[in-house]
């Protein structure tokens, strides 16, 4: 299928591993220039060796978004070397080990600075020429958690935020132009590398497998790549039809009413 974005740019966050490095070589197959953001750049280094480089069109960018300054200095940054975006992909997110539901404010206010704050930021500096040229897709990477009590309060909380700015967001872009398109897909249990799974499946494999008996109906976690197909989709000309759409991607894991069954 020719989902008609080769050539365009499109910004992954968060790509230099896992579903993030996943969505980046995905979208570099389609012929899309991918500016890939990280703060590891030994990781990231690898990956833009992986889909070509600089000679194939494509940038990686060493940042820390969480700074305040962060994603207005990345949008300057690509602004100036690089051009305009027409995809952006928000893919950071992590549940920073911040379990306690009576956490302080000052961790509340970093976990949703990391899930939702930063993209919100960094869509609303790129939806604007996005508007001009009547072209342009926004994809926010949530969480099945987002959709139910599945993690610490934390992570639900701000996820479900991200979820409901999408599709709230979602409807007011296709209010204002034709071509705008904002989307999200909400992943369910996926290995990644240094990620949650990857580390209890080493250190505790008897708790992995007590969870994916209870909660995996294929009996298995996910990959990156089985997440990735997705997203790309979403950032084609074939999505023209999907403002504020919600996609999880898990297997069958989630049990809110996008599913059917028990």
């Amino acid at each position: 299928m020719d989902y008609g974005i080769k050539g365009k740019k499109a910004l992954v966050t968060g790509s230099a591993v896992g579903i993030g490095k996943a969505i980046a070589v995905d979208l570099a197959k389609e012929g899309v220039k991918v500016v890939l953001t990280s703060r590891n750049e030994k990781e990231l280094s690898k990956v833009m060796e992986q889909i070509g480089g600089r000679k194939a069109g494509h940038y990686a960018m060493i940042c820390n978004l969480m700074d305040e300054d962060g994603p207005k200095k990345l949008f300057d940054d690509i602004q100036k070397n690089i051009g305009e975006i027409d995809i952006v992909v928000n893919n950071i997110g992590s549940t920073l080990e911040i379990k306690d539901p009576y956490c302080s404010i000052s961790d509340w206010r970093k976990m949703f600075r990391l899930n939702l704050e930063i993209a919100i930021e960094l869509n609303d500096l790129f939806i604007q020429n996005m508007k001009k040229k009547d072209w342009g897709r926004l994809v926010n990477i949530s969480s099945t958690a987002s959709m139910e009590n599945n993690g610490p309060v934390t992570f639900c909380s701000a996820k479900a935020s991200l979820t409901a700015y999408t599709r709230s967001m979602g409807r007011v872009l296709a209010i204002e132009t034709d071509n705008v398109v904002m989307s999200a897909v909400l992943p369910g249990a996926v290995v990644t590398e240094g990620g949650h799974w990857e580390r209890v499946l080493r250190e505790n494999p008897e708790q992995a497998e007590k969870y994916l008996k209870e909660r995996c109906p294929l009996g298995r976690f996910g990959k990156p790549e089985e997440v990735s197909p997705m997203v790309v989709f979403l950032c084609s000309e074939a999505a023209s039809f999907c403002q504020g759409t919600i996609t999880p991607v898990d297997g069958g894991q989630s049990r809110h009413y996008f599913n059917t069954g028990d």
